[in-house]
């Protein structure tokens, strides 16, 4: 039996004793690591950056190398076909992979909250006042099938409008959604800071749902809702513990001075590009989106269920599924990192 199997089938008690000595005994078995990720300028990222420029992943003995991909569902798709070996992205992929009998599994939440805020063109706002009068319009994701467009489409849903009736159209994420709706190609978006505080400061935008807080989070889905997470297939978890643990290790190091960070040092750290040329207005988009990081890297039960309810809502293949929660999400990891 490996060593991971043995861990895992242990009591908690074995895991959170025995798997730190093993992590810092052993080096990791693959140091040459690609991790991929579906928008990594956007807040929702963060804790990536983070790692990255700190050198947490330099710690933990990896050598990181970060695929960027125009969305969530590209960087799933890398990790199935095998061009990465983990990805961070939206904690429903792992739902949906399960469900498809694929062993997909989250080893760190980063986000409880989505960070995610719809809005419109602010010319307009004297149309398009509701979530229900977005039908017939045309909204930008970061890409199809990704974490903007599920939440777009759970808000339409339980707003009576079908996701058909609204146009989706892939925006990307960065200067590209900016330039999307300034140039009027779409009526509005589902998107993320710092995207959204660029143009709520530039007065481009007039915000119909904004789930970078808790208020706004419940208000949709009615309590906490896992956002970014780690995650990869557990076959790769499996045969690579401790390379497995340093990720996690390395993302915990970087939610811990994320959660005491003040917004200067976050402009400091993060590629100049980042700050969309204006750094004051990149640290009051820090401000409003600093609620959304875990605190702790656990993915909740209440948040799995409150994930799993939008889904079954959404997508009928999902309707009936039955996928439980330690399939989707393996806290040992969290539980043993060293931060």
């Amino acid at each position: 039996m490996k060593r991971r199997t043995f861990l895992i089938s242990a009591t908690g008690l074995m895991v959170g004793a025995a798997l730190p000595a093993f992590a810092e005994d052993a080096k990791p078995e693959k140091p040459d690591l690609a991790i991929g990720v579906g928008g990594k300028p956007l807040f929702y990222y963060l804790p990536l950056t983070i790692a990255e420029q700190k050198g947490f992943f330099k710690e933990e003995g990896l050598n990181v190398t970060i695929n960027d991909f125009a969305g969530g569902s590209k960087s799933l798709q890398a990790l199935v076909g095998g061009s990465v070996d983990v990805v961070t992205g939206a904690y429903e992929h792992t739902i949906r992979m399960q469900d498809k009998g694929q062993d997909i599994v989250a080893v760190c939440d980063l986000g409880r909250f989505p960070g995610i805020v719809i809005a419109v063109r602010k010319s307009l706002a004297g149309e398009i006042k509701t979530i229900a009068d977005l039908k017939g319009r045309k909204i930008g994701v970061t890409a199809p099938g990704s974490s903007t467009a599920l939440l777009l489409q759970y808000a339409l849903k339980k707003n009576g409008v079908a996701s058909a009736d609204v146009a989706q159209i892939g925006i990307g994420g960065g200067a590209s959604a900016v330039a999307a709706i300034r140039n009027g190609g779409i009526d509005g978006l589902s998107h993320l800071d710092p995207v959204i505080s660029q143009l709520q400061h530039d007065d481009d935008i007039a915000i119909l749902l904004d789930t970078r807080t808790e208020a706004g989070t419940k208000a949709l889905f009615g309590g906490t809702n896992p956002a970014a997470t780690v995650y990869l297939k557990r076959s790769f978890a499996d045969a690579n513990p401790v390379t497995t643990q340093r990720v996690v290790n390395a993302m915990m190091k970087a939610l811990k001075w994320i959660g005491q960070a003040k917004p200067a040092d976050v402009a400091d750290i993060v590629p100049k590009e980042y700050l969309l040329g204006n750094r004051d207005l990149y640290m009051q988009a820090f401000e409003n989106s600093r609620q959304m990081y875990s605190p702790d890297g656990m993915v909740t039960r209440d948040g799995y269920e409150s994930m799993m309810n939008a889904l079954k809502a959404l997508d009928p293949e999902l309707a009936n599924a039955t996928v439980p929660f330690d399939k989707t999400f393996d806290p040992s990891f969290v539980k043993a990192a060293k931060i």
